[in-house]
């Protein structure tokens, strides 16, 4: 049944399950969206629950399978390319288009559907690779596939709720992040423990494959929950809530893309040509050379665009998606130093956390052995616990916490939390003990997923929520393949059997990130 509008004043008419009904089209005067009940919450993010199971089981297991199909540690950052790659490029496309789309199946569900499906596909091939190439791009596949679902999801909490829920939807909505992620995350250390092989001669363990499969369905049947338990608002029906359509406003970007010089397309060129002379110079690893391609390739974009725009062009989905990330709003603008430092702190314990659990709290190095793999089923353990704290941070603490003091002094708080916690990783060598750890980087987690969207929920203009929330993405994405280019050279040059390093990397690149948050005042935050 779909989620619809109800009446001024009036209270929406519900179903045995508390969806809500149909509008009534003999009632015009419909002029805000309705409240929504804990079931249309419910309907709304539940796709997020599937779409995070299959999320973690790609963080918790795509090193080991690296490793065992033959990629050594300091290959890692370089195998692990593929996901913020495909982040960087798919979701401004996805939340551009998503925001110019209306069709009978809606506007965001078409996108975060067909890539449930692709995903799941992924998850399902993903186990029966034999050899490490085809592992890594069966692996930008499946990111390529989430982040088609993933991005709308975030617009469509903004689509389907009144401002003055904006904070209980995307609280819920990481709610079901933490959820899934527990799933997803401890699924493989279950199965062992149930008498499922964890070791394997040649390819990954059975305990992944089965892990995979049924992540690839609960995915897919999550989503789909989603998709057939709501109904997105027509544009005539989010005209009458007196939220404009996108297609109004196309040309404001563009407009002001004309006006601005070619200076700042030819410094991003120069500094990505630098890097590329800086590989060779200073020994880093190939890798880096995408980093300055990759810098090339925006600047060059950006300059493209601004010929097309001082054309006359108001049509470019290019420069229309560059003319938008020119004129983010000032608060999102700051937020994106914070998601930098905060998201390379999290990147490098997706990648590190593996061979430094198995090294450090189970004495192996060896990706063949019992105890490394082990290990790696107690890193699922340990992404279960901190994403099940951030379940129940997000649920009973923030929004508390936030009302008393401030979501900005509530994530700094968070944040120096999850700084503590990598510390604390750099010195505890006993199992159970790093479950302390968890615990802190649960409460920062819980915080990076929920304040800075709520943060945010007030100060985008509901047209563009599909184009500015995946460009709030960018500033995840970035900073991940920051990490994943450079990071191999780091461990290479100066610590290459002492993985354990990373954690104090990622201990201070969070404390950076809470000291930016200082700069979002309260005043605009709130």
């Amino acid at each position: 049944m779909p989620l619809c509008a109800r009446p001024l004043g009036g209270t929406p008419a519900r179903d045995k399950v508390g969806r809500q009904q149909e509008p009534d089209p003999e009632r015009p005067d419909v002029n805000e969206k309705p409240v929504q009940g804990f079931g249309g919450l419910w309907n709304i993010s539940f796709g997020f629950f599937g779409i995070q199971i299959g999320f973690a089981l790609q963080n918790a297991n795509m090193s080991r399978i690296f490793q065992t199909l033959g990629g050594s540690l300091d290959d890692l950052s370089y195998l692990w390319v593929a996901a913020p790659l495909t982040g960087l490029l798919v979701q401004p496309i996805i939340g551009h288009y998503s925001d110019r789309t209306w069709n009978r199946f809606g506007r965001r569900r078409p996108y975060f559907l067909a890539g449930a499906v692709l995903a799941a596909l992924a998850l399902f091939v993903m186990p029966e690779a034999k050899v490490l190439w085809f592992a890594a791009l069966t692996l930008w596949v499946l990111d390529a596939s989430i982040n088609v679902s993933m991005e709308p999801f975030r617009a469509f909490v903004g689509d389907m709720l009144r401002k003055d829920q904006h904070s209980a939807g995307y609280a819920l909505q990481t709610v079901f992040i933490g959820a899934g992620a527990v799933v997803g995350s401890i699924f493989p250390f279950v199965l062992a423990h149930l008498g499922v092989a964890e070791t394997a001669i040649s390819g990954v363990p059975d305990t992944v494959r089965y892990s995979f499969w049924s992540g690839g369905a609960a995915l897919l049947l999550a989503v789909l929950w989603t998709v057939g338990n709501t109904r997105e608002y027509s544009p005539e029906q989010m005209a009458g809530f007196g939220e404009r359509d996108a297609s109004e406003d196309v040309a404001h970007p563009m407009r002001a893309l004309a006006a601005r010089s070619f200076g700042r397309s030819i410094a991003w060129i120069v500094a990505g040509a630098a890097i590329l002379v800086a590989v060779p110079t200073l020994a880093l690893q190939k890798e880096v050379y995408l980093l300055g391609g990759l810098l090339i390739a925006f600047g060059a974009a950006s300059a493209v665009a601004i010929r097309r725009a001082r054309q006359g062009d108001t049509t470019s989905a290019l420069g229309l998606i560059v003319g938008d990330f020119s004129a983010m709003p000032p608060v999102m603008k700051r937020l994106a130093l914070v998601q930098f430092f905060s998201w390379s702190a999290l990147f490098i314990m997706w990648i590190y956390s593996t061979p430094v659990v198995a090294q450090y709290a189970f004495g192996s190095s060896d990706p063949t052995s019992a105890a490394y793999n082990a290990g790696g089923d107690w890193v699922g353990v340990l992404f279960a616990v901190y994403n099940g704290v951030a379940a129940l941070v997000a649920l009973l603490i923030l929004p508390r916490l936030a009302a008393r003091i401030g979501k900005v002094r509530t994530h700094i708080a968070c944040l120096l939390c999850g700084a503590l916690a990598f510390a604390s990783v750099f010195v505890i060598r006993y199992p159970n003990w790093l479950i302390l750890s968890e615990i802190g980087v649960g409460i920062a987690w819980a915080s990076i997923l929920a304040m800075p969207y709520a943060i945010l929920a007030s100060s985008l203009p509901q047209a563009k929520l599909g184009i500015y929330m995946g460009l709030f993405n960018v500033f995840i994405v970035i900073p991940q393949l920051l990490v994943a280019t450079v990071m191999g050279s780091v461990l290479k040059a100066f610590f290459p059997t002492e993985p354990i390093w990373t954690m104090a990397f990622a201990a201070v690149v969070m404390a950076l990130a809470a000291l930016a948050m200082l700069r979002v005042g309260e005043a605009g935050a709130d």
